[in-house]
C-alpha cells in the first residue's frame, strides 16, 4: 500500500465545507509535469535515456481529463482522507453512520435514495474504475468491492447535510468484474467552498467485507477535470458550484495539492448527453 498522505482538518458545519530536464521544449515540460512525483524522479535519474523516453513516448494523459487509461500500468493511487461524510461506520463528523449495511446499497445507479425514493438532480455521469495490482504487472483485480460517494450538485452530502438528512443517494457499492472494473451511474458532483470537485471511494477485499470501514484496504479520491467541471457548472442547478470553483484550484486543494496525476479520470461526452469518466486505479497488494 502507498503511504497515507497528510490529513487536513475538516469543518463540523455541513453548510461550509472549507473542509523538472530544462530547455527541452513545451511538450517535454508538459509531459514531465503530467507525471507523478515518483515517475519524474525516475526520468531525471536516467539522464539522457530518460530524456529520450520523455521525448519519444509522451504522456498517457488526454486533453479531456489526463487520467490513466486502461492499457497502461499506473503508479499506486495515493491514500487520501475519507473526509468528514463517509457513512461507512467510522466515526466522522461526530457520528458513526453506516450506509453499507442498508439493504439495496449494492447498486450501480446511485441517483435515487434508498430511504425515500427521491432522486438527486444533476448532469448524469457513468463512472468506471478499473482495479489493478501494481505489484503484479497491473493484473486486474476481480471480486473486490468499491464503495463510492460524493456530494450533490449543490455541494451537500446525503445523511449529513441538514436539508437531506433522510436521503442516502449518491452512495453505493459494486463488485469488480473479471476485468477489474466497477461501473456506477450518478450525477456530476458539485464544488463546495474549500475543496476541488471530487469523488470519494473505498476499496474492500470482498463484497462480504464491505460493511464497515474497519475492513477497507484503500481510501482515495478522484479529482474532476476542470474543463468538464466548468461546462457542467454553467448549467442550471450548479450556480453555487461555479462560484466556488472560481475560488479553488488543484494546486491549493488540501487533498490534491501534493499530486493528482493518478487521480484524474479521462472524460468523454457532453452536458446534454452526459459524461463518461474512466480511471485505472492502481493498488499495491
Amino acid at each position: 500500500m502507498s503511504g497515507t498522505r497528510r490529513l487536513f482538518p475538516y469543518p463540523a458545519d455541513d453548510h461550509d465545507h472549507h473542509d523538472d530536464l530544462n530547455n527541452l521544449g513545451l511538450q517535454a515540460d508538459t509531459d514531465m509535469l503530467l507525471r507523478t512525483v515518483v515517475d519524474r524522479r525516475r526520468v531525471l535519474a536516467m539522464g539522457l535515456l530518460g530524456i529520450g523516453l520523455l521525448a519519444g513516448c509522451g504522456s498517457t494523459a488526454t486533453p479531456s481529463g489526463g487520467g490513466t487509461t486502461s492499457d497502461t500500468c499506473p503508479d499506486a493511487i495515493p491514500t487520501e482522507t475519507q473526509g468528514p461524510y463517509p457513512a461507512d461506520g467510522s466515526v466522522a463528523s461526530g457520528q458513526s453512520l453506516n450506509v453499507l449495511t442498508r439493504s439495496g446499497i449494492v447498486r450501480s445507479d446511485l441517483r435515487s435514495s434508498l430511504a425515500t425514493g427521491n432522486v438527486a438532480a444533476g448532469v448524469p455521469i457513468t463512472l468506471t474504475l478499473k482495479l489493478v495490482n501494481v505489484n503484479s504487472s497491473c493484473a486486474p483485480l476481480s471480486g473486490y468491492a468499491v464503495y463510492v460517494w460524493h456530494c450533490t450538485e449543490g455541494g451537500l452530502y446525503s445523511m449529513y447535510s441538514s436539508t437531506i438528512l433522510t436521503e442516502d443517494y449518491l452512495r453505493g457499492v459494486q463488485t469488480s468484474a473479471s476485468d477489474g472494473t466497477v461501473t456506477f451511474t450518478s450525477v456530476f458532483p458539485g464544488c463546495y467552498s474549500g475543496r476541488w470537485p471530487h469523488i470519494h471511494f473505498e476499496v474492500y477485499p470482498s463484497l462480504a467485507s464491505a460493511t464497515s470501514a474497519a475492513n477497507k484496504i484503500q481510501t482515495s479520491q478522484l479529482a474532476m477535470p476542470e474543463a468538464t467541471a466548468r461546462a457542467v457548472y454553467a448549467t442550471s442547478g450548479y450556480s453555487t458550484s461555479a462560484s466556488n470553483l472560481n475560488q479553488s484550484s488543484l494546486a491549493s486543494d488540501n487533498v490534491f495539492s501534493d499530486g493528482y496525476n493518478t487521480q484524474i479520470p479521462t472524460v468523454s461526452g457532453s452536458v446534454s448527453a452526459g459524461y463518461t469518466l474512466e480511471l485505472t486505479v492502481g493498488l499495491a497488494l
